[in-house]
């Protein structure tokens, strides 16, 4: 009876198994899509991406068992250690593609900007979990916290990765939203951004700025810089109601589509599964969604609500623009499909973000 009832038992029991399930599920189909794109055989991705998930459940799970005010605590010397790590790409980092976003540790290759879309949320929900309330809004309170921002993303654009400096930028903005920063201020900076577009651009890498043009225009050049897209938006249309059926996609397995198992695998599920598919893939995330806003609301502390709140708008962000690059609703910046694009640094994120607001909510549910 002590066995069944032991503190660690019953710290287990309080865990989310529910939200456990919801990511089991995505991750499962993932490996269905993946094992389609693969040409009907588990390697080279539906295996890998299953081992992975299991792996990087087991070490959400032990995240999870780390009470919050561990990671107050963390923050900084977290944020620290990712911002040494951003500079070590740009002085030693690894080049794929024409990108140098990657550092060698021997054993595996890191990719820091990845985590740094969690190290910005959970350092600002540190920073303004000490502001009285009222103050969010001064000059001196502002001022360190857009610095905060802005050194990660201006290093990620270095890379060049405009994709994660974007989602770094938005998990940022968030916290500071919901951390009371009043409304017209972010009108002002919209403003201001608006007015240094120009010189945004300007500073763009080629391939980016033809990604923008062809984002507006994906007609003017299909079998170029627009093909992508192109293919894409063909895939999940003739997938119709519900899909081709499974190995079936033509788009996919005549190699039409490109990056058919990362950043445009909701394509490559649409084609097969069709528009049931992906309602059904939505409503799973959604359930996810849904939960962090529910753990956020029921957390006691300032602390645990940005986290929890930033975390799950940073994971809003990466399926809301992967979906919309992939239908012609947003330009293509690389963000991948949580959970089901083939990916080790990004899954190993998402996991980890998971973890964290499971650590939330496992710490302010009531014993059973």
């Amino acid at each position: 009876m002590d066995l069944i009832n032991g503190p660690w038992q019953r710290e287990l029991r309080r865990l989310p198994w529910g939200l456990v399930a919801v990511t089991t599920a995505i991750a499962g189909f993932g490996s269905v899509v993946l094992y389609s794109a693969g040409g009907g055989a588990l390697d080279p991705w539906a295996l890998r991406h299953g081992v992975r998930y299991s792996l990087f459940l087991a070490a959400a799970l032990a995240i999870a068992m780390v009470p919050p005010d561990r990671w107050l605590k963390w923050a900084w010397p977290i944020y620290g250690i990712i911002m040494v790590s951003l500079v070590g790409v740009e002085v030693v980092g690894a080049v794929k593609g024409g990108s140098q976003r990657w550092l060698n540790l021997g054993f595996m290759e890191f990719q820091p900007s990845e985590m740094m879309k969690l190290a910005i949320v959970l350092v600002l929900a540190r920073y303004f979990h000490f502001v009285p309330k009222g103050y969010e809004s001064r000059p001196d309170v502002l001022v360190p916290a857009l610095a905060i921002i802005a050194a990660p993303v201006g290093l990620v654009m270095l890379q060049p990765d405009l994709g994660t400096a974007l989602s770094i930028l938005f998990g940022g903005v968030v916290v500071m939203f919901l951390a009371g920063v009043r409304l017209w201020l972010f009108g002002v900076a919209t403003a201001g951004v608006a007015a240094l577009l120009p010189i945004a651009w300007s500073l763009l890498h080629d391939y980016q700025k033809r990604r923008v043009l062809i984002f507006l225009d994906p007609e003017s050049d299909p079998r170029g810089a627009g093909y992508h897209i192109t293919q894409s938006k063909i895939a999940i249309g003739s997938g119709g109601l519900s899909g081709k059926g499974f190995l079936n996609g033509t788009q996919s397995h005549l190699d039409y589509l490109p990056e058919l198992h990362t950043d445009f695998v909701f394509a490559t599920m649409a084609e097969e599964w069709g528009l049931m598919g992906g309602l059904l893939v939505i409503l799973l995330y959604g359930l996810v969604l849904a939960w962090g806003i529910r753990t956020a609301v029921r957390a006691p502390s300032q602390f645990q609500r940005l986290l929890s709140l930033g975390l799950t708008a940073t994971l809003f962000f990466a399926l809301a623009i992967n979906m919309m690059m992939v239908m012609g609703l947003a330009p293509v910046v690389g963000i991948p499909l949580p959970l089901i694009s083939w990916g080790g640094s990004a899954m190993l994120t998402v996991m980890i973000l998971l973890g964290l607001v499971m650590g939330v909510a496992r710490a302010n549910r009531r014993p059973a």
